[in-house]
C-alpha cells in the first residue's frame, strides 16, 4: 500500500489489519531507522524522537496499539512524511 494512503487510513483510526511490512515502510517515510530485531522485535529509532519505537509482527499484520504509539509520536514530535 503506498506510504501516503495508509498514513491517511491510520489517522482516521483505521490501526487494525495494517500489515506489518507496509507499516515499517511508513515508519521509515517518517525518518525512523532500524536499529535491531531480537526475536521477533524490531527496534526503531529517530533522531528527533527521544526513546525506542519498540514493533513487532502478530500474523504478519502490525499489533494495533503500536500503530497507536506511532500515531501519538508523529503529532508529539511534528513529524512529517518524506517523499
Amino acid at each position: 500500500m503506498n506510504r501516503r494512503e495508509l498514513f491517511k487510513r491510520i489517522a482516521r483510526g483505521e490501526t487494525e489489519n495494517v500489515r506489518f511490512g507496509d507499516f515499517q515502510r511508513l515508519i521509515e517515510g517518517f525518518g525512523f531507522q532500524l536499529r535491531r530485531i531480537n526475536g521477533s522485535h524490531h527496534i526503531y529509532s529517530h533522531p528527533e524522537v527521544r526513546g525506542n519505537l519498540n514493533l513487532q509482527p502478530q500474523g504478519g499484520d502490525a499489533i494495533n496499539y503500536q500503530v497507536k504509539q506511532f500515531l501519538k509520536l508523529v503529532e508529539k514530535y511534528e513529524l512529517h512524511l518524506g517523499e
